[in-house]
């Protein structure tokens, strides 16, 4: 058994065919932990902070607060801080488990970006089964995995939080009263003008003087896109122009704002149905 961790707050746990990976993001506050292939029955316990996570694979048993689960894949938890817990292997097969951890200081601080107040929601569910928020959950859970910077993990963040909070709590969501286009006027500017520098919602937040949930809502509301998908739409546009134009895609990623290859490739296959070497293929046949 070997156990290290980074000074970058990374941790991993590993046995045999077993992993245990923790991450912290710095942006978001938050803990993101992969266990993958384990059996361990973990004891009646609970947490000083929220946890919000999912099965992978594997099946359990799992009790809390005097109420019995058998949770499989698919399945959402939500554990308020003080919410007794145990569970333990039911099929036979290993476990494998995502979750992020909220400190109750990152969640009064996300709640009042949200609803403009400051409190402590409390989940009246703690297991929601097959639920449709668990594909946002994992994405989520990914983009801190992979120490994504951009944005869209913020964006993820918030929307699923409030949607937690709007359908799992007895506390009322006061919805935001729109801004004037004026000040979604400028964010679209000034993403159609900086789309190739590194841009963060802090920069949005500040260029507005709305609060990053705030400015959230109202830019999806009143364009039906949020910003980072806006932001990625501007960047592909401009690529394909400069794809067109035979310039390389490692070159074309740098010069539209996306942080590598890779990245930038991913991506533009995901809008366009094709990779940028195919999509270039397409005009070097036409020169032919």
């Amino acid at each position: 058994m070997v156990y290290s961790v980074s000074d970058h707050g990374k941790g991993e746990l590993m046995l045999s065919r077993e992993s245990r990976i923790v991450k912290f993001d710095e942006e978001l506050k938050l803990e993101a932990y992969h266990f993958k292939g384990i059996m361990q029955k973990f004891p009646n316990h609970f947490h000083e902070y929220y946890v919000i996570g999912f099965i992978e694979s594997g099946q359990r048993y799992l009790s809390c607060k005097n109420k019995d689960y058998t949770i499989e894949p698919g399945d959402l938890l939500l554990f308020n801080p003080g919410d007794n817990h145990t569970c333990e292997q039911c099929d036979g097969k290993t476990l494998s488990y995502r979750c992020i951890n909220i400190q109750q200081k990152a969640m009064d601080k996300a709640v009042f970006e949200i609803a403009g107040e400051s409190y402590l929601p409390y989940f009246t569910e703690q297991v929601v089964f097959h639920s449709e928020l668990v594909p946002l959950l994992k994405e989520l859970h990914l983009m801190i995995m992979q120490e994504e910077k951009d944005f869209r993990k913020e964006e993820l963040f918030f929307f699923l939080l409030e949607q937690l909070i709007e359908e799992y709590t007895d506390q009322d969501m006061p919805l935001p009263k729109l801004e004037q286009n004026t000040g979604i006027k400028a964010v679209c500017e000034f993403l159609e003008q900086n789309y190739m520098n590194n841009i963060t919602l802090d920069d949005l937040s500040k260029l507005t003087g709305l609060s990053k949930y705030y400015l959230l809502h109202s830019f999806t509301k009143q364009k039906g896109i949020s910003p980072y998908s806006y932001l990625i739409t501007i960047r592909i546009n401009k690529a394909k122009k400069l794809l067109e134009q035979k310039v390389s895609p490692i070159e074309m990623a740098l010069r539209t704002g996306f942080t590598d290859q890779s990245h930038f490739s991913n991506f533009f296959k995901k809008f366009i149905g094709l990779t940028p070497r195919q999509y270039m293929r397409i005009f070097s046949d036409m020169s032919d």
